[in-house]
């Protein structure tokens, strides 16, 4: 029997109001909901989130390359002004600029943003904003005019005091019966007994100063006076010999009160001082001049430099010097200049220079090596040499050959008894002066390349101009500025390499090239235009002169021989040479246009700018009709062309034979030498001589046709 349907198969199962099941399967579809909950929230969330920030951080990809946003979240605005104002460029130019910040592929540094003009500029400078100045950490010191001295530094020996050196010798033959400084090295003061020596010669002569002086005390009672007087001279002459076999006064005193004589000779210490060499022993016998002792005076010792003549010549006598020795570190000695060589070695080239060192206490040995310093003042090259401001000085007096002598009042030297000399004689100053001071900038504002030195001085809040500068000596981190600037002008020390990019970017002057779209200066007329011009009429000479230059070569006009006139467009105009004459007349529009623009512009002969000549090729110029030379006109080498003559001698002789032979310029058919010393050009492996530099480019341009008519010409 079936069951009905509507009754469930487990009688313990209840079903709810509508049939639906409610216990233990109702539980299993909620789990399995669960479930599927459980792997869609671990998976399927995470997902949508990753691919809705990808999508994101491409959108924003695209609308900073769109330039809509900015790379630092400015508005889109912002960040297109920047992009289309701001370009990156390597400091030391390797690259072209920029669009984007990054470093350079070539040197790795950095690139920087390029200057933003604030303002016009000019051909001389450029003008940096203040976001770019920051940017570029620019920044810049002041001119200043100060007493700038420099500092010398040399390495030098130290020596003996050449003038306390002394030696002992033997007077009187004789044997060395006791030597008292029996070792090199010991230290003896003035007077102390050095050697004990034997002479029977000596003796002798002690014996006659005893008589000597005997005869004379028994003949002080005499009444014949030339008796005292014969017994006078006999005993002075006694004494004088003493003196002169070595005895000292002491000696010969302690003599004549004792009245005994001793074949023993005590030799005494001249001065104080130490014993550098001993050459004699106990027992040895001596000649008369033979040396037993040399003694040295190490209260003063030498230290001998050797300087370069450039510094040499800013040292003067006395001059303080400060030394260090390597056996006492971090001690400082100071002594003065005594001597200055007179002549440069010509082996090492330099230049001998003696200082003075005091060695009270004995620290300072001979032969070792010092580090020496001097201060000397930079003086501007050309102008009276500048004193010395050295306060232990002013207002002293000097010893002429001992500097170490120094005296508040004058008087005499006590070594060389030589009088005192005030220290302003040897160019020392008794108070600063303002004569001595110089210009110093940074050294870091100084660009230099070879022989050009210049710096960028800031005329305006951000405009920075270009100056060439002399420079001079330097100390340390300044260097002096002989021209070029001023007191007071602000010159940039940091930055400056960008700022000279900049002006190379522009086309300005700049580091490479100074003196770029500088016009060039012209003194006064040379002696070729001076000659050209008076050969004109003066009608004609007056036209030339108000013309001042050609038209087609910016040439000053008689610097080619006499102008050739032209007659264009009913106006009377000049050329340098009858090479420029094609050029004129087939765009005479343009030349009269620049004679037009020189004449109201103002421009004269003084400024001549300079000008590019055009590449080879792009010029041809042919040779009018008429300037086949005639028969009777003067030729390279004939006696009527004084002028031609003296402008082929200008010449070597192998290039003047040859100009000769020639005669002719090939392409205008002047004389050689007309216009000034002729142009040699190479020509399929021959030499060609041209009146001026217009005709090369027609020659080189047709050369075949130039080099037949020289045929022509030779055969004729």
């Amino acid at each position: 029997m079936n069951k009905p349907d509507n009754k469930p198969d487990n009688p313990l199962q209840d079903f709810g109001p509508h049939g639906a099941p409610t216990t233990s399967e109702a539980k299993a579809a909620d789990a399995r909901h669960d479930r599927r909950r459980w792997w869609m929230n671990l998976f399927v969330q995470p997902l949508l989130l990753l691919a809705a920030g990808a999508a994101l951080l491409a959108g924003l990809g695209v609308a900073q390359r769109l330039g809509w946003v900015s790379a630092g979240g400015g508005t889109a605005h912002a960040t297109s002004s920047a992009s289309e104002g701001t370009r990156y460029i390597c400091p030391m130019m390797c690259t072209p600029p920029q669009a984007e910040p990054g470093r350079c592929p070539v040197c790795a540094m950095e690139l920087v943003p390029a200057a933003a003009a604030g303002g016009p500029a000019d051909s001389q400078s450029v003008e940096i904003n203040p976001v770019a100045r920051r940017l570029a950490n620019i920044r810049t010191a002041t001119v200043k005019s100060i007493p700038l001295k420099r500092t010398i530094r040399a390495v030098g020996e130290l020596n003996y005091d050449e003038g306390s050196l002394k030696t002992i010798a033997a007077y009187v033959d004789g044997r060395l019966d006791r030597l008292y400084a029996d070792y090199t090295g010991v230290v003896v003061k003035k007077g102390d007994h050095l050697a004990l020596l034997y002479s029977p010669r000596l003796y002798s002569a002690q014996v006659e100063l005893l008589l000597a002086k005997k005869s004379l005390d028994q003949s002080q009672s005499a009444t014949l006076q030339r008796v005292v007087d014969s017994n006078q001279s006999l005993y002075q002459g006694a004494r004088q010999r003493l003196l002169e076999l070595g005895m000292t006064e002491e000696q010969i005193e302690q003599l004549e009160q004792s009245r005994e004589a001793n074949s023993r000779l005590h030799l005494c210490a001249p001065i104080s001082g130490t014993v550098i060499e001993k050459l004699g022993v106990e027992g040895q016998y001596v000649k008369e001049g033979q040396a037993i002792y040399h003694l040295a005076d190490l209260s003063t010792v030498w230290l001998m430099l050797e300087l370069f003549p450039e510094d040499a010549a800013a040292i003067h006598y006395g001059q303080r010097v400060d030394a260090e020795v390597n056996s006492l570190p971090g001690r400082t000695f100071s002594g003065r200049v005594a001597f200055l060589d007179p002549t440069v070695d010509p082996k090492k080239r330099t230049v001998g220079v003696r200082v003075v060192m005091p060695n009270e206490d004995g620290r300072l040995r001979v032969g070792d090596y010092a580090k020496a310093t001097i201060c000397a003042p930079v003086a501007v090259a050309g102008e009276h040499e500048a004193g010395v401001y050295d306060p232990d000085l002013a207002g002293k007096w000097l010893g002429p050959r001992h500097p170490q002598i120094v005296a508040l009042s004058p008087g005499k030297c006590p070594l060389c008894g030589e009088e005192l000399l005030p220290a302003a004689d040897f160019g020392f100053l008794d108070a600063p002066s303002a004569a001595c001071d110089v210009l110093v900038v940074p050294r870091d504002a100084v660009l230099m390349n070879g022989g050009q030195s210049v710096v960028y001085v800031e005329t305006e809040p951000g405009r920075f101009e270009i100056r060439r500068v002399t420079l001079g000596a330097g100390s340390d981190d300044q260097i002096v500025v002989l021209t070029g600037l001023q007191v007071g002008e602000a010159v940039a020390t940091s930055g400056n390499f960008l700022i000279d990019s900049q002006m190379q970017l522009a086309g300005n002057p700049s580091l490479i090239d100074p003196t770029k779209s500088q016009p060039k200066q012209v003194d006064a007329p040379s002696p070729d235009v001076v000659a050209g011009l008076p050969r004109l009429s003066d009608a004609d000479r007056a036209l030339a002169e108000r013309q001042r230059v050609c038209p087609v070569t910016q040439f000053p006009l008689g610097s080619m021989g006499t102008p050739p006139k032209v007659e264009v467009n009913g106006r009377t105009v000049f050329l340098c040479c009858d090479g420029c004459r094609e050029a004129l007349l087939a765009e005479p529009e343009k030349y009269l246009a620049i004679l037009a623009e020189r004449a109201a512009s103002g421009r004269d002969q003084t400024e001549v700018p300079q000008v590019e000549l055009p590449p080879i090729g792009e010029m041809e110029l042919a040779s009018p009709p008429s300037a086949e030379p005639s028969v009777a006109e003067p030729h390279a080498g004939s006696s009527g062309a004084p002028e031609i003559n003296a402008s082929l001698s200008k010449l070597s002789p192998e290039d003047r034979q040859l100009a000769v032979e020639q005669r002719i310029c090939p392409v205008t058919g002047t004389a050689l030498g007309r216009m000034g010393v002729p142009v040699k050009v190479m020509v399929r492996g021959r030499v060609v001589f041209i009146c001026c530099e217009g005709c090369r480019a027609s020659l080189l341009a047709e050369p075949a046709k130039y080099l037949a008519k020289l045929d022509q010409e030779t055969v004729r």
